[in-house]
């Protein structure tokens, strides 16, 4: 989801996740993509459906609201956790962050550490230049003529759009 506000920043657009899928795995071999998600208004089951029709499995949270009207819906220790639990089980070589979150630089220097090539996919507006550099490469959603963009809101009738 922070990938849906990240968009936005572009005149309202939306994130094409099948081409982010493809760029992501350029014809490699996909272990795993999962995508971490909150549950806020009860209204994300098209959204969630169409990421599990790409191959996409979501971890779904609950949006937690609190007695003083804050909410919380941080993903940032799962998927830390999953991503060092799923390159030791799944023995990754290359492990493709979908974030700018420079709380994640620590991550991606462990797995580096461990000998794993780590690839960042952000939002260059939202994406902290440490994890840039922590990275061993960069790829900006938001160049490339909006490649990873959509202008309207894909037609759901009979289901999620399906992947190119």
């Amino acid at each position: 989801q922070n990938l849906y506000y990240a968009a936005r920043q572009f005149d309202g657009r939306r994130v094409d996740y099948a081409a982010l899928l493809d760029a992501a795995v350029r014809g490699r071999q996909l272990a795993k993509a999962v995508a971490y998600v909150v549950e806020a208004t009860g209204n994300e089951g098209p959204f969630f459906a169409l990421l599990n029709h790409l191959g996409i499995e979501t971890r779904v949270k609950q949006l937690q609201r609190f007695a003083d009207g804050n909410m919380k819906g941080n993903w940032d220790v799962g998927l830390a956790v999953d991503a060092i639990r799923y390159s030791i089980s799944e023995r990754l070589d290359i492990v493709s962050l979908v974030s700018g979150d420079g709380d994640f630089v620590e991550l991606v220097e462990y797995l580096k550490g461990r000998g794993q090539r780590v690839e960042v996919l952000a939002f260059r507006k939202a994406t902290s230049g440490a994890l840039i550099e922590a990275a061993d490469s960069y790829l900006d959603l938001g160049g490339g003529h909006g490649r990873f963009l959509l202008r309207s809101r894909p037609a759901l009738p009979n289901g999620p759009p399906r992947p190119k």
